[in-house]
């Protein structure tokens, strides 16, 4: 008799959770999904789908925007976190790179990283330690450390936020459309550093993105958000090949690449909403 396989441990578990921005507009509808130790977990959709909202409502940053959540759970390490304020949930470990980058202009790149150590209390070699790790992973930063934030590229500012956020030593990463702005072969570096540190640290990521096709190739799971609902989720692999994701996310189908004329109208068409 083989021996069953080894069950994968659920980091975090958003439940059936329902999002209202200023006590009457409902942006997330039902929205369930499951983060496992040492993944890297996809939340795929086009623009307004309910990603950024979903990601936030797990760090606890919705009320700053008079949203917040009125229904269902979010719980990490199966331990309830929706009261927790954002500071205590990076001391649990949990952080999230936001879009858009955010960096502290005036700051130096390597001023910027050692911001993110700032709730730490293991001591001065530790942080040095990871400083250097840091590095490994983004030399272009080493190469720029004593240079103004401000007055570096795109890519560089979006490694940055993701190496500030590495020096929390944080056990799980929720990242905000790291590819937005960015030329391809950027995202391309950006989604290989995402894998190495995923590899390497066993750091997991839930990462929010419009680019669907870079993102699959990726992640090892993935759920795909319309208008704040999950209509699809699924292994990455399983969401590359299902027709409906090819069509309407990658541009595909049986018949081969289809233009947006094609499938423009794919909003009355989809199975999954039928």
């Amino acid at each position: 008799m083989l021996d069953a396989a080894p069950t994968k441990e659920t980091l975090l578990e958003v439940n059936n959770i329902e999002v209202i921005y200023n006590h009457v507009i409902l942006v997330l509808k039902g929205v369930s999904l499951t983060v496992e130790k040492g993944g890297i977990t996809a939340l795929l959709g086009g623009n307004g789908a309910g990603k950024t909202t979903t990601l936030k409502a797990i760090s606890n940053l919705l009320h700053s925007e008079r949203g917040e959540v009125t229904k269902g759970s979010i719980e990490y390490q199966g331990e309830n976190v929706q009261n927790l304020d954002p500071a205590q949930l990076v001391k649990r470990g949990v952080i999230q790179v936001m879009e858009g980058r955010h960096c502290f202009e005036h700051l130096t790149v390597e001023e910027n990283l050692l911001t993110g150590a700032y709730t730490r209390k293991d001591g001065k070699g530790a942080i040095a330690a990871d400083l250097e790790m840091v590095y490994n992973y983004f030399p272009r930063l080493k190469e720029r450390r004593r240079s103004q934030a401000g007055y570096t590229s795109g890519g560089e500012q979006q490694m940055v936020a993701m190496g500030r956020a590495l020096m929390s030593r944080p056990e799980t990463i929720l990242l905000d459309e790291p590819s937005m702005g960015l030329a391809p072969q950027l995202v391309e570096q950006i989604f290989e550093i995402v894998r190495a540190v995923n590899e390497g640290e066993g750091v997991s990521f839930l990462l929010a993105e419009q680019n669907t096709n870079v993102a699959l190739r990726y992640a090892h799971s993935g759920y795909i958000l319309e208008n704040g609902r999950v209509v699809m989720e699924g292994s990455a692999a399983e969401l590359r090949e299902n027709p409906d994701v090819k069509e309407f996310y990658l541009g595909m189908s049986d018949e081969g690449r289809k233009s947006f004329r094609d499938v423009r109208s794919y909003r009355r068409r989809k199975r999954w909403l039928a």
